[in-house]
């Protein structure tokens, strides 16, 4: 298994709990855009911690990018992602799946999952092949929501929200379910891409075969 140790560029905040890391791109390293790595933090005891993160940049750019969510309850290993500063150094190591764009259709995200997303839809964006894809984003809460004003800009109104713990403006205020999808598409002769906690993705995939999606249209992470 390949190993590289990146240095960390830049750590911004995203949301309360979600941070972007911006580390060095090793000569060669190449990825396709739903792809992920395992990352460790190089520091002593965590070296061999290694956990699996979708890339948030895109291939052709000079530098990686991860967004993730840091859960400080857990004291495990994005709590010390979460401590780490510029000029710390990471651990990655080989390119697997994910999720592959297939072609337009319908993004379903719960939470963190929508990280596989990013790169894929950016890429979108800037190829100009936008049109014809959809974002439904389930959150517990408005301030739980990464990267809105980025989803707005890229895909207007087929940027749909979802809040389960909160009502706010602006945001449907329900769980994606079958009834849910059932209102908000049409067409289930699409492409799905599904991604979040494992009951989510579960729940999502059956609902949309039941509904009449082609199970080899439906795409998850494995």
């Amino acid at each position: 298994m390949e190993e590289h140790k990146v240095k960390i560029k830049r750590i911004e905040k995203v949301t309360h709990d979600v941070k972007r890391f911006i580390v060095d791109k090793p000569e060669g390293y190449s990825f396709i855009s739903g792809q992920a790595t395992e990352v460790a933090v190089s520091k002593k005891g965590w070296e061999d911690e290694r956990r699996p993160f979708t890339f948030t940049s895109l291939n052709e750019d000079p530098h990686l990018e991860f967004t993730i969510k840091i859960y400080d309850d857990h004291g495990g290993v994005t709590h010390q992602l979460g401590l780490l500063e510029p000029g710390d150094e990471l651990l990655l190591h080989d390119v697997w799946g994910a999720i592959r764009y297939k072609g337009p259709g319908v993004f379903i995200a719960g939470g963190a999952g929508v990280t596989p997303f990013i790169s894929i839809l950016r890429m979108l964006a800037k190829q100009g092949k936008i049109s014809g894809n959809r974002l439904l984003f389930s959150n517990k809460t408005s301030k739980d929501i990464i990267l809105r004003e980025e989803f707005q800009k890229i895909l207007g109104a087929g940027f749909v929200n979802t809040l389960t713990r909160e009502d706010h403006p602006g945001h449907v205020s329900r769980r994606i379910n079958k009834n849910f999808l059932k209102e908000k598409i049409s067409d289930f002769s699409q492409h799905f891409y599904v991604c979040g906690p494992q009951s989510f993705v579960e729940d999502i995939s059956s609902s949309l075969k039941q509904l009449g999606a082609d199970p080899d249209s439906v795409v998850f992470e494995e």
